[in-house]
């Protein structure tokens, strides 16, 4: 038996799946196509539309658009997709919209919180244990990775690509690539130094901190341009975990660094 609740005037497709133990209420939406995982709560008001997946134990608050199709001219009608991982947390407000054909899905992972009011367009990629504080915007094709944070009311250009354990300010303005372990600030945003307080929560020890630090110094604290940086980094440093990320994250920035 699955002991759902769902309330008297919440409409659901028969062609969706709902697992066990899942909360649905007053006035939500649940289109066809829909699956919902096991545990999973979601309040009033919420639409949840076509070819969206929903993971265990995430909870969503009410009035949230969810997989709805792209604001984007090009989208055609494809059959495109909205993936949303276990554990996560989407607060009031919230709009997430599904994949266009260029990549035909938007992802986000497990144990995220997205508070309210926040925006995932279309094609982006949102990693695991990702906080976005109030109000967020992400452009399509938004690539965040794992344990990173941004604060409140922050616009995030489309294609730009936010590293591991990074934090951005709020109320500012994401214009080009955040690379992994830093805090970015100010206006025009930049690099503000080393995440040590995101480091240490996430018990990276006093040597990969160093090692950290001494790659950032070449790139942002000398008077060595970025090519010129990279190849003292690779020249000089011992390789690590640590300074592999953060090399491989800029050989693959697109749109440069801040």
């Amino acid at each position: 038996m699955n002991n759902n609740s769902i309330h008297h005037t919440a409409i659901i497709s028969t062609n969706s799946i709902l697992g066990k133990n899942v909360s649905i209420g007053p006035y939500c939406i649940i289109e066809g196509d829909v699956i919902i995982g096991d545990n999973t709560k979601i309040d009033s008001h919420t639409i949840i539309k076509k070819y969206t997946t929903i993971g265990n134990n995430c909870e969503i608050f009410s009035h949230c658009v969810i997989g709805e199709i792209p604001q984007d001219k090009k989208y055609e009608g494809e059959k495109t997709n909205l993936s949303i991982g276990n554990n996560t947390v989407i607060r009031e407000f919230c709009t997430l919209n599904r994949g266009t054909k260029e990549s035909k899905i938007t992802k986000i992972g497990n144990d995220c919180l997205l508070m309210a009011y926040v925006h995932v367009g279309h094609d982006c990629i949102i990693k695991n244990d990702i906080i976005l504080a109030n109000g967020v915007q992400l452009g399509g094709h938004v690539i965040i990775d794992d344990y990173a944070i941004v604060g409140g009311l922050t616009p995030v250009h489309q294609f730009c690509r936010i590293g591991k354990n990074s934090l951005v300010g709020g109320g500012l303005r994401v214009v080009q690539d955040i690379p992994p372990y830093i805090i970015a600030n100010g206006q025009p945003l930049r690099f503000s130094g080393i995440n040590i307080l995101g480091l240490k929560r996430k018990k990276f020890n006093s040597n990969q901190r160093t090692n950290i630090k001494n790659v950032y110094k070449l790139i942002y604290n000398s008077n060595y341009n970025l090519s010129q940086a990279l190849e003292k980094i690779k020249n000089t440093l011992n390789k690590s975990e640590e300074i592999s990320s953060i090399l491989d994250f800029i050989q693959l920035s697109e749109r440069g660094l801040i």
